[in-house]
This record gives C-alpha cells, sequence and structure tokens, in this order.
C-alpha cells in the first residue's frame, strides 16, 4: 500500500507556532530512525513549513 507508514517508527511533530502563536498545535507525522539518535532523551524537532501560518515553524516530537 502506497501512502502507509511503519508503526513502530511513527512520530508526531506538533508545532510551536510562529511569534505570534498562530499555527500553534498543527500536526505532521513522520518516521525516525532511532538508532542514529544522539540522545535519547532529548526530544527529536524540526522546521518544517506550516499551513495555517504560511511560513516555517519549529515542531517538537509528542509523544
Amino acid at each position: 500500500m502506497a501512502g502507509t507508514m511503519s508503526q513502530d517508527r511513527l512520530i508526531k511533530l506538533v508545532s510551536k507556532g510562529d511569534e505570534n502563536g498562530v499555527g500553534k498545535g498543527h500536526v505532521y507525522y513522520t518516521t525516525y530512525n532511532n538508532k542514529n539518535k544522539k540522545d535519547p532523551s532529548k526530544k527529536h524537532t524540526e522546521r518544517k513549513y506550516n499551513p495555517v501560518a504560511r511560513k516555517h515553524t519549529d515542531y517538537v516530537q509528542k509523544k
């Protein structure tokens, strides 16, 4: 099936929003390779495009 993700490596990224809080809470799902993770106590962060805020914002791993 195209478009499906393996559930064992799936992580949920939640947007912190822009400087005014626009787009806060937007969810983005991705896979992550835990074997290459440097510090397991730190949460994974990425900078992705937020369609609600219409700009790139920081996304933080949420469990």
